[in-house]
């Protein structure tokens, strides 16, 4: 399965239809549909829809397409409906405008100061009159699909980019714990030798009565004490098998975002673990390191589905 992005965009829109023979009445299938997606990251779905008045009964369908393709995201839905009869104007039949004459007669017989029909209101009651209400829920759920296929694909695209960039920071964090791993023996041994030093000078001013064997194992201990103190090895065990979940994740692809959101908290806690062990500027610099890289991950990790 595909990685996906919660971030995506798509907008479909219908053709105009032909519109009628002169003889028939206007209808509303000569408008023009359009129907746009946007998403963007969520914990959660979030579904908002703004439909024109005429097409508020589509929307429980439009919510059922919607969930049974997405998972997460704030996802927006925009569709319009433009009348395309402006373009093409008919002239009202003789029986429309002796009705409407009649009807202005009878106005004007019972209100003397009423303003004339003039052609603009004419045109537009006629053409209200003549036109036949057209069900469009067939042609705007076709065209839902179409842009709910195109989102899906959007989504995937960014969530392959997503994908690559989280591999390659998941790699990047490997070569820093093989960089981490030889670092605390050589630090235990270098702790033993100043351990045996300082036992060295201590003899040499005092007044002589410890064996030098003595001032060896005391510094051994001395030196285990501290390796246990700074032992990072676990550390950089889990921080390896949580990498190698996150790859499996990413390639199993699907629904993944919240899985990988737990173990970034994991992967933080490793290395935040390894800060507070540091012994030396290098282990240091290297839990440093892991820290941005981590945060670029949950950064992009957000934008998951």
């Amino acid at each position: 399965m595909a990685v996906y992005s919660m971030t995506g965009y798509a907008t479909v829109q219908s053709s105009a239809v032909q519109s009628a023979p002169e003889s028939e009445p206007v209808r509303d299938a000569s408008s023009r549909l359009g129907v746009e997606i946007r998403s963007v990251n969520s914990r959660f779905l979030d579904l908002a829809f703004r439909l024109p008045d005429e097409l508020r009964q589509a929307e429980p369908a439009l919510r059922e397409l919607l969930t049974g393709k997405l998972k997460r995201g704030k996802v927006e839905m925009r569709v319009s409906l433009e009348s395309a009869s402006a373009s093409g104007l008919r002239a009202p039949s003789p029986a429309t405008l002796q009705r409407l004459g009649s009807l202005e007669d009878s106005v004007k017989s019972w209100l003397p100061q009423a303003a004339p029909l003039s052609v603009a209101d004419v045109l537009r009651i006629a053409t209200n009159e003549d036109k036949k209400p057209h069900d469009h829920s067939e042609e705007l759920l076709k065209l839902a699909k179409m842009a709910l296929k195109e989102l899906m694909s959007a989504r995937e695209r960014e969530g392959a980019r997503l994908a690559e960039m989280l591999l390659d920071r998941t790699a990047q964090l490997r070569a820093l714990a093989a960089l981490a791993a030889p670092m605390v023996p050589r630090l235990v041994e270098q702790q033993k030798h100043r351990f045996l030093e300082r036992w060295k000078e201590a003899l040499a001013l005092g007044s002589g009565n410890v064996l030098p064997e003595i001032a060896h194992d005391r510094a051994l201990t001395e030196a285990t004490a501290f390796a246990i103190r700074i032992d990072v090895a676990e550390e950089l065990t889990r921080l390896s098998s949580h990498l190698d979940e996150i790859d499996r994740l990413i390639a199993g692809g699907g629904e993944l975002g919240k899985r990988l959101d737990f173990l970034i908290q994991e992967l933080h806690r490793e290395a935040n673990t390894l800060g507070s062990k540091s012994a030396s500027l290098e282990l240091t610099r290297v839990s440093v390191d892991m820290k941005v890289l981590i945060e670029q991950i949950r950064e992009q990790v957000q934008n998951i589905e």
